[in-house]
């Protein structure tokens, strides 16, 4: 098992960061390119989930899996948007992009005053740290590249 990125988006769609690790294929399109392509696609599955749902969805869209990859996705209140792809064989990680979210981009990014808000993360701190949290989750695989 292994995860291949990570993208974090405002709720304007601005991507906020990017990360990725074990990931074999581009996208053969600049990377600002692709987090539009990524977002419009997350605005657009929310939206067909939210209307097409015979439940009243609590929790929204969570995640989705294609042959080869699986997205799973968190948004906040605030609208922020986590974004992990992994391999089929990760389960539900809604509290590993939880963590993401609150222990680390809040704590080392929104509560740091040298980081300014709506913009991409320039904080190495919070690059490292996701870094390190990544790699040491039970499910990252350093063998998987």
């Amino acid at each position: 098992m292994t995860v291949h990125n990570l993208y974090l988006f405002d709720r304007n769609g601005v991507c906020l960061h990017y990360s990725e690790w074990h990931r074999k294929k581009q996208a053969g399109i600049p990377k600002e390119e692709e987090f539009k392509l990524m977002y419009g696609m997350l605005f657009s599955i929310r939206s067909f989930v939210s209307k097409m749902s015979p439940l009243d969805m609590k929790d929204g869209f969570l995640a989705f899996q294609t042959s080869r990859y699986k997205l799973h996705y968190y948004e906040t209140p605030t609208g922020i948007k986590v974004v992990m792809n992994t391999d089929l064989g990760v389960g539900p990680i809604r509290d590993v992009l939880h963590h993401i979210y609150s222990a680390l981009y809040v704590e080392l990014v929104v509560k740091n005053p040298l980081c300014p808000l709506g913009q991409a993360v320039q904080s190495e701190l919070f690059r490292s740290r996701l870094d390190s949290y990544i790699r040491s989750l039970p499910f990252f695989s350093a063998r998987a590249g």
